[in-house]
């Protein structure tokens, strides 16, 4: 061990062993650690320095073995009975080796998650990986504080089993189902689980960001009132699957006119368009081109078909135009600020709406004008 050797004196060795203070034995350690960690070492010279690091793992001074457990944190010098031996040791030494330390062993790490207490799972839930069997024991026997940290870490390898035993053990912790649904990627059953569990800003997380079922948005809407189903399809809106959101609305007859005009009003022309084909029984690109024909045939045409109200079709008419005649500009809030737009230019037209659909109607843009102000507080 050359090298190591070169950068200690003998005295350091000494002081090491036989230093008269803590503080000298400590100061002695974190050289020698740092010489290990940084000297390229031989088979012999690693031998060497494992048998040195075990007897400063058992020096009686915790100074002497911090010392050890945060130069050699993230050290492969460190051998595996020092590891497991300071795991056991008081937080300020067992903690930064069980956060970084590659020294141990997926099952190593399994086990001190089933014995070793939540403040040591949450060390080990900090790790920058971490293995389905590591995983699959935090879900079992992991506190909340360890088990939202895991979740919340991108470097986790969660089972699909896992998280369901997750949700099954904190289904009332906001903070846990937060940090799943947050996470980077969830399977299906997972996210269809959160969104009936979760706030709704993480709900609207989860439709934006994760593949979500029609049966699945339509079950948020059941038994509610159609302001809230409209309230879902602002977020149905931002997936995929319209057409089969629509069509499962249609089935459970709850695609009313009301609602298709309260869409349309607030900016959904998806909606509007697949909820027309769909009660048509016409295909989505022929009735797009119905709906948007520059003359005034074509949208009467279609939602004759669909048996759509005599008496809203003006509202309806308003409604469409204003969505041709408005656009966005790019500029910061486009979205919030072109559905302020089209619902002010829509509750301009003259006998639109049902009183109800326009008192709605209001009491959106209320609340859109509350967010703003809001949001430009906080800028």
């Amino acid at each position: 061990m050359a090298t190591t050797r070169s950068a200690l004196t003998d005295e350091d060795i000494r002081t090491l062993v036989k230093g008269a203070t803590p503080d000298e034995r400590a100061l002695a350690a974190r050289k020698l650690c740092g010489a290990m960690d940084h000297a390229p070492l031989s088979d012999g010279d690693r031998a060497l320095a494992a048998d040195i690091l075990r007897v400063m793992a058992a020096d009686a001074a915790e100074l002497v073995r911090k010392a050890i457990a945060e130069t050699l944190q993230a050290s492969a010098v460190v051998p595996r009975d020092v590891a497991l031996k300071l795991s056991r040791d008081v937080e300020s030494v067992c903690l930064p080796l069980l956060t970084h330390s590659p020294a141990f062993s997926d099952e190593d790490l399994a086990e001190i998650v089933r014995l070793g207490g939540p403040v040591r799972q949450v060390a080990i839930a900090k790790r920058p990986e971490i293995s389905r069997t590591v995983t699959d024991t935090l879900a079992e026997h992991g506190g909340e504080r360890a088990i939202a940290t895991a979740c919340a870490n991108p470097g986790a390898d969660f089972t699909e089993t896992a998280l369901q035993r997750v949700v099954d053990r904190f289904e009332q912790s906001e903070r846990v189902l937060a940090a799943v649904a947050y996470r980077q990627v969830l399977p299906l059953s997972i996210t269809e689980r959160l969104i009936g569990l979760v706030t709704d800003q993480v709900r609207e997380h989860l439709v934006s960001h994760h593949a979500v079922t029609a049966e699945a948005a339509l079950a948020l809407a059941t038994g509610v009132a159609e302001r809230a189903t409209v309230d879902m399809v602002d977020q149905a809106g931002k997936t995929a699957d319209v057409r089969g959101f629509v069509a499962h609305l249609n089935s459970e007859r709850k695609l009313t006119p009301s609602l298709l005009l309260r869409g349309l009003a607030h900016g959904h022309m998806a909606f509007f368009e697949h909820g027309v084909a769909e009660l048509a029984g016409v295909p989505h690109h022929r009735t797009w081109l119905m709906i948007h024909d520059a003359g005034s045939l074509g949208l009467r045409a279609i939602y004759e078909r669909a048996g759509l109200p005599a008496r809203l079709f003006p509202a309806f008419r308003a409604a469409v135009d204003t969505f041709h005649s408005v656009e966005f500009d790019g500029g910061p809030r486009d979205r919030e600020r072109f559905q302020e737009r089209m619902l002010q230019r829509f509750l301009t037209q003259p006998d639109t709406a049902a009183r109800e659909d326009v008192d709605y109607l209001l009491e959106r843009m209320d609340r859109a004008a509350v967010i703003a102000k809001a949001t430009a507080k906080i800028a």
